[in-house]
């Protein structure tokens, strides 16, 4: 399997990277980013894209398997524009070029929430990110939909240190979970997962 990467940087991304790098069925993973990797696996090629004209690097985008962990938060974003250009437009221009050039297996992380329908705006645009990538007609998407992400960020979230002392008392399906059990999930699909369309849910991750 070749395997191109998105958001290798974030938390669910190092552990996609980490996992795949020691997946004896992956030969190869092509990660774009928008900075050079400190110290990446040797099995990886790292590219620093322009991720406003990714057309410019539509040439690294032949992969068996696109594993797309982009995202943002308001905050970091400061825009609703802003952020929708990261989590709805960068890995939709994404997965055009990697639908061109062949790609078979479309691995999304999205969000506990996500729906087109959705009043909340964050849900919405991940909402709407699903349901156009279902359009493009990949054989195989797998999304999976965790609740708050547990790891170790770059940056300080008040909101995730206040609830990992409390994450079992809250109910399973909003349960906080490790990132690198949702890249394990991710990773396993793209190995395992036959054709179609698996929507995995925060409660179905195993910590």
């Amino acid at each position: 399997m070749r395997a191109l990467l998105l958001g290798a940087t974030g938390l669910v991304g190092r552990e996609i990277l980490r996992l795949l790098a020691a997946e004896p069925a992956c030969e190869r993973v092509i990660v774009l980013a928008r900075r050079a990797l400190p110290e990446p696996p040797a099995k990886a090629v790292v590219h620093v894209v322009d991720f406003e004209h990714l057309e410019r690097s539509a040439s690294l985008f032949g992969a068996d398997a696109v594993f797309c962990a982009l995202g943002t938060t308001m905050r970091q974003a400061g825009t609703r524009e802003r952020f929708r250009a990261v989590d709805f437009g960068y890995p939709l221009a994404a997965a055009r070029l990697a639908r061109e050039r062949g790609a078979r297996h479309f691995l999304l992380v999205s969000a506990l929430g996500a729906s087109a329908r959705s009043r909340v705006f964050y849900n919405r645009v991940k909402g709407e990110l699903e349901d156009a990538i279902l359009a493009l007609g990949f054989p195989g998407v797998t999304i999976v939909r965790p609740s708050l992400l547990l790891g170790e960020r770059e940056e300080f979230r008040l909101g995730e240190r206040l609830m990992m002392p409390l994450g079992v008392l809250v109910p399973r399906r909003w349960r906080p979970v490790q990132a690198r059990a949702v890249a394990a999930v991710l990773v396993q699909a793209s190995i395992h997962g036959a054709p179609g369309v698996r929507v995995i849910e925060s409660s179905q991750i195993s910590q």
